[in-house]
């Protein structure tokens, strides 16, 4: 965590515990009235009763925190910091933390003990010759579902699971504090799928972040049942993806039961799940049970799914009714996009004369031919090199370069400390970066960066933001990149009217348009002029956001154009792989 004060444990092993202690007193300071008497007594006891609870104590906790599962045993918890595991554990014990005599079930034990061990304990259950360990543990779960089932036999079999205690001097250890440990994780990160070793990968400097200014009141969640809810959410989400191809009525039950009225944040989590639950629904072709989930979703691209059911389900008319209705207010270019495929089609279908929507102007296209590379190459490096000269250096950029050059002249609003967009240190960008109102809770700030378009100061600007933020985490700057060679080709030849139109774009929609762009630039310096060059391999065809993207262009006098590459004495795509992956943009939670 970012701090200006000494560190007591600077070169000392317990840097984790440290780290992990600093994060419980934020949460302890920052979300005290939302903490039941029993995370009040947890925080209370780590924090400050060392009498009860001994460094190398909290430091084992620690450490098994932050490694996958729940269950441990003693002989794989060495650390020299700690010394004796066993000792250590006796007082997590003693307060009921963790179980220092862990029942060990047979999945439990498989994924504990070794192959030898396995073959001493089932002694008279041999192992399959040859099988792997998991097709043993089948195999021994078959005999176990045939056998006595007594409390005798019960017990007989618990005590030969735990055999390889006596055998090896270990114990199981089971941390019963893991659910309440976790609970802390989302209150400080403000997600799951960060973890502790997020303080660590700051410490060593492979992940560095913007210091924002933030009130100590500044926090994820503003009432325990904002928590509550989330984990429900997250529970519901690992069980879709356990679902496999069961009905998910009772999945749509306990999501209906998730109440998130008063979070437009958790709501919109539970739209993205009920989107996915959809989208299980349209894959089991239960039309009837995807329309329900997509009706009551909020999420984008809902409406445009409820239409594609009600055509494949044959129900052309109400199909074309809703699309009609979605022309009148589309809510974003894709649905418009998408809509204007859908409603020709649907009324061909329906016997009525069919809407030619008007096209927008294409964008050149050329052929280019090359021989086909000797070993896999991705085309899009195979064509920037064919391309470029010394007078005319073509790069390979797709979505990083226009996206670093925003997120460089917009570094001020995109970490501005507005409320309800940063509540940690370890935040790659804010919480509410997708957000409708985004770019309205930042309005003046944006708005002086693009009159810097308009005066000429953007330039110092991004040169300033490239030098004194290198290597600080972006939602937007491709640092690896970013080279001061090719910014300066770019602000020499980008008009600053083009990188305003870009900039404009992106901010409309900014999970939508930060991806599309096309693959290579190509600069002539001497003109102060560029193109834009998107490439397309032999099978490779464009997608949706990349059409979007040429069209935009076009439509603005932008110079673009789509290369297709194909290789001499044949169109098929061996040779070739997918491009690079520098300018690709995920759909990254912020927060």
């Amino acid at each position: 965590m970012p701090t200006d004060a000494p560190d007591p444990y600077s070169g000392s092993p317990f840097y984790y515990l440290l780290n992990f202690e600093r994060a419980l007193a934020w949460i302890a300071e920052r979300y005290d009235d939302l903490l039941d008497v029993g995370e009040r007594a947890f925080l209370h006891t780590f924090l400050h009763d060392a009498a009860r609870l001994p460094r190398a104590s909290r430091a084992l906790l620690v450490r098994m925190l932050m490694r996958k599962g729940t269950l441990f045993r003693t002989g794989r918890l060495a650390y020299a910091e700690i010394g004796c595991a066993l000792e250590a554990a006796a007082p997590l014990a003693a307060l009921g933390w963790i179980d220092a005599d862990a029942h060990v079930s047979l999945d439990e034990l498989f994924a504990l003990a070794t192959r030898p061990e396995l073959q001493r304990m089932f002694a008279d259950a041999p192992a399959l010759k040859g099988a792997r360990k998991a097709e043993w543990l089948e195999a021994l779960r078959a005999d176990a579902d045939r056998e006595d089932h007594s409390a005798h036999a019960v017990h007989s079999r618990q005590r030969r699971y735990r055999e390889w205690d006596a055998a090896s001097d270990e114990a199981a250890l089971r941390v019963l504090v893991a659910p309440l440990c976790e609970r802390f994780r989302l209150m400080f990160f403000g997600n799951l799928h960060q973890d502790w070793s997020e303080f660590v990968l700051a410490d060593l400097g492979v992940f560095q972040y913007e210091r924002v200014a933030f009130a100590d009141s500044s926090r994820a969640f503003q009432q325990s049942a904002d928590v509550d809810c989330y984990l429900a959410l997250h529970a519901c989400r690992e069980a879709l993806e356990l679902t496999g191809g069961e009905a998910p009525e009772p999945l749509l039950e306990a999501v209906d039961a998730i109440d998130t009225q008063d979070n437009a944040w958790l709501a919109l989590r539970r739209a993205k799940l009920l989107f996915a639950i959809g989208q299980h629904a349209e894959r089991r072709h239960d039309w009837d049970m995807a329309l329900r989930v997509y009706e009551r979703c909020a999420w984008p691209g809902a409406r445009h799914r409820r239409m594609r059911v009600l055509e494949r389900a044959g129900r052309d008319a109400r199909a074309l009714a809703l699309a009609l209705q979605a022309a009148d207010e589309p809510e974003s270019e894709e649905e418009l996009q998408r809509l204007a495929r859908i409603v020709p089609r649907l009324q061909r279908r329906l016997g009525l004369a069919a809407h030619k929507p008007v096209k927008a102007r294409a964008a050149p296209r050329s052929m280019l031919e090359l021989p086909r590379p000797a070993s896999p190459f991705a085309v899009e490096y195979i064509a920037r090199d064919h391309l470029s000269t010394d007078d005319a250096p073509v790069h390979y950029v797709e979505n990083a370069l226009i996206n670093s050059l925003f997120g460089l002249l917009c570094w001020e609003p995109v970490f501005a400390a507005v409320p309800g967009a940063f509540f940690h240190p370890f935040q790659r960008g804010p919480a509410d970066l997708h957000a409708p109102d985004f770019r309205s809770h930042r309005a003046a700030l944006f708005d002086a960066c693009f009159a810097q378009l308009d005066s000429g100061e953007y330039r110092a600007t991004i040169q300033h933001h490239f030098e004194a933020k290198a290597g600080l985490q972006s939602p937007f700057v491709f640092w690896g990149m970013l080279t001061p060679e090719l910014l300066t080709l770019a602000l020499d030849c980008l008009p600053a009217a083009h990188l305003k139109l870009w900039f404009e774009r992106l901010l409309a929609d900014v999970r939508a348009n930060r991806s599309g762009l096309p693959d290579l630039i190509r600069f002539w310096p001497r003109e102060r002029r560029y193109e834009l060059i998107e490439v397309k391999g032999p099978g490779d065809r464009l997608q949706d956001n990349q059409i979007r993207w040429l069209e935009y262009c076009m439509q603005h006098r932008m110079p673009v154009s789509v290369l297709d590459v194909r290789w001499v004495g044949g169109n098929d795509d061996a040779g070739t792989l997918a491009g690079a992956d520098i300018g690709d943009v995920s759909d990254m939670e912020a927060a």
